[in-house]
């Protein structure tokens, strides 16, 4: 029953250990770890009090064996019976102390594998999150050089209806010099043309009066 008990214990220590049961409240852990850490002291004592015995019992035996086998038959089959149940609590305890052991070294790798995927999973979180900052900022770097490309073929097509525009408006100046041109040319015939009547109209006149 000590060694059932001893392995039950063993086996809440690892479970707190472990971090595989984190729903146990901590004063609970911390008195399971408490009494998993006094097992290990309990399985040296078993093993020093079953080595004890089983030197005790070995040596009323060598001292039956020197007297009247019949008179000590008891005797000797009680020393026989109570050395076999300290060999078995040696062996018990022993295997206990090293299932303590393995557990233990066991716990404490399950614990820095626990640690591991823990930091590995905050990694990759970390990872995920700068990867999705970096897309949000290519997609924005993206859409303001849509921006800027739309502007700049914008600012393209300006320039192009400004160069229209111009060359529209220096078309017309000269249409309209060269019209003014033709105007003053006319309006230069048309004062000659009026100064001639003029002067037929005064020679005529002087004609007739004389």
């Amino acid at each position: 029953m000590a060694f059932i008990f001893q392995i039950k214990l063993l086996e809440e220590y690892w479970k707190y250990e472990s971090h595989l049961f984190q729903t146990v409240p901590r004063s609970v852990g911390v008195i399971v770890y408490g009494l998993a850490a006094c097992s290990q002291s309990d399985f040296v004592i078993n093993i020093k009090d079953a080595i004890r015995e089983m030197r005790k019992y070995s040596n009323e035996l060598d001292e039956n064996k020197h007297a009247d086998h019949g008179h000590h038959l008891d005797v000797e089959m009680q020393s026989h019976m109570r050395l076999f149940r300290s060999q078995r609590n040696f062996y018990i305890s022993g295997f206990s102390l090293f299932l303590w052991v393995v557990l233990q070294r066991l716990t404490s790798l399950i614990s820095r594998l626990a640690v591991a995927m823990a930091e590995k999973e905050a990694a990759l979180r970390q990872a995920k999150s700068a990867s999705d900052a970096a897309s949000q900022m290519l997609a924005s770097d993206k859409k303001k050089e849509k921006v800027d490309d739309s502007a700049t073929i914008e600012l393209k097509e300006l320039k192009e209806v400004n160069r229209k525009l111009q060359k529209e408006n220096e078309a017309a100046l000269k249409q309209a010099k060269s019209v003014s041109d033709e105007y003053d040319r006319l309006l230069k015939e048309h004062t000659a043309l009026q100064e001639k009547f003029s002067k037929l109209s005064n020679e005529e006149g002087s004609k007739k009066s004389d």
